[in-house]
């Protein structure tokens, strides 16, 4: 057994503004009028711009834990800057948690991995499993690299999983929290099936809890041409909410259903939204 996650008292260090039940939401005066009319036009090239300084500084090995929340933050002011508004609810159930703890939650834009380092690291240490393509991708790989995640094939499932448990293991082990995206790719419509167990297992072996998550970032859509790079949707809300820990026992079929559950009550609460 690794840890045994113990509810202590809310402390939050983060450049985001939460109140007191760990909510931020997007002061809407951040926005600027004139940029929403071509979003994509202000967006891309200012997260380009942001990616190649921040590759430099990781490829030189000078890229911290530090360094990724700043990268993260500055990618959410430049999209609050386009007019996308955000709230992130239920930072209190991670923030007071002694210990790691596994994020498990749907996967739907780009927008999640580039916005979670800010939400999450500075409050606890943390990493994800990601696609091992990403590690490779064109000057974003150093930044990626930098990050330490847990890489997998999505083409082998038996030696993607003891990767996952082998070096989740270690990390929980180490005091790094993980996020878990255990469907098979980004989806806007959320499909139970394609929702695995990857993430209890995980959980359940390290002795840790589950924070589970849900998040609609569709206002940021998925390219036709390069995946990463879509249409920019500015008039829908961005949300992320964070549920009360979930300790695994037994098999963890229940609790695979307590996460399921959660996404999916949440996100017909925004469905309109």
């Amino acid at each position: 057994m690794l840890y045994k996650g113990i509810i202590t008292s809310m402390n939050i260090d983060s450049p985001l503004e939460f109140d007191e039940s760990g909510t931020y939401r997007t002061n809407p005066k951040k926005s600027v009028s004139l940029l929403k009319i071509f979003p994509e036009c202000f967006f891309y090239p200012k997260l380009f711009s942001i990616i190649f300084f921040d590759s430099g500084i990781a490829k030189r090995g000078a890229y911290d834990k530090k360094a990724w929340a700043k990268t993260s933050f500055t990618v959410l002011q430049a999209l609050e800057k386009i007019g996308m508004v955000f709230e992130i609810t239920g930072v209190n159930h991670f923030s007071s948690l002694k210990g790691p703890c596994v994020f498990v939650g749907n996967h739907m834009s780009a927008l999640e991995t580039a916005v979670l380092p800010v939400v999450i690291d500075p409050i606890k240490p943390v990493t994800f499993i990601v696609k091992e393509s990403l590690v490779n991708y064109p000057v974003f790989k150093h930044i990626m690299r930098a990050t330490n995640p847990i890489t997998v094939t999505r083409t082998n499932p038996r030696e993607d999983f003891k990767r996952v448990m082998k070096e989740g293991l270690e990390k929980l082990s180490a005091g790094i929290s993980i996020v878990v995206f255990p469907q098979t790719t980004r989806a806007e419509r959320f499909n139970p099936s394609e929702f695995n167990s990857i993430g209890v297992k995980l959980a359940k072996n390290g002795a840790v809890p589950i924070i589970p998550f849900a998040l609609k970032t569709d206002a940021w859509h998925n390219g036709k041409i390069i995946r990463d790079f879509g249409r920019l949707e500015i008039n829908k809300g961005v949300f992320f909410a964070f549920g009360e820990p979930i300790f695994v026992k037994d098999r963890g079929s229940e609790e695979q259903r307590k996460i399921i559950d959660f996404i999916e009550n949440r996100l017909n609460q925004w469905k309109d939204k």
